[in-house]
C-alpha cells in the first residue's frame, strides 16, 4: 500500500533532514537523512522493499536491517496520524 502523508501535513527539507510538521497540533517530526530518502522514496510511490534498497545503496547497512528500519518508520508515521 502506498505512503500518503495526512492532511494537514507539511514538510521541509534542512540541512539535516526532513521536517514533518502536523498543521492541526502544532507537532514537529525531524527525520534523519535515513528517515528522509526512505520518505521520499514512498511519497514517490516505492514500496517498502524498494525504500529498504535504497538505504543499502546509499548507507552502510544491510538488507535486513534496512528492511526493519523502514517497516518501524512507516508503522510510526502510520500510528502517529502522519501518514495512510
Amino acid at each position: 500500500m502506498p505512503l500518503r502523508l495526512a492532511a494537514g501535513i507539511s514538510t521541509a527539507h534542512t540541512d539535516y533532514g526532513t521536517v514533518l510538521l502536523n498543521q492541526r497540533s502544532g507537532e514537529y517530526w525531524e527525520l534523519n537523512p535515513t528517515g528522509t530518502l526512505v520518505l521520499r522514496t514512498l511519497l514517490d510511490g516505492g514500496d517498502e522493499a524498494d525504500a529498504a534498497k535504497a538505504l543499502v545503496a546509499a548507507f552502510d547497512t544491510s538488507p535486513s536491517q534496512a528492511a526493519h528500519d523502514v517497516g518501524e518508520l512507516t508503522a510510526q508515521l502510520r500510528s502517529s496520524g502522519l501518514a495512510s
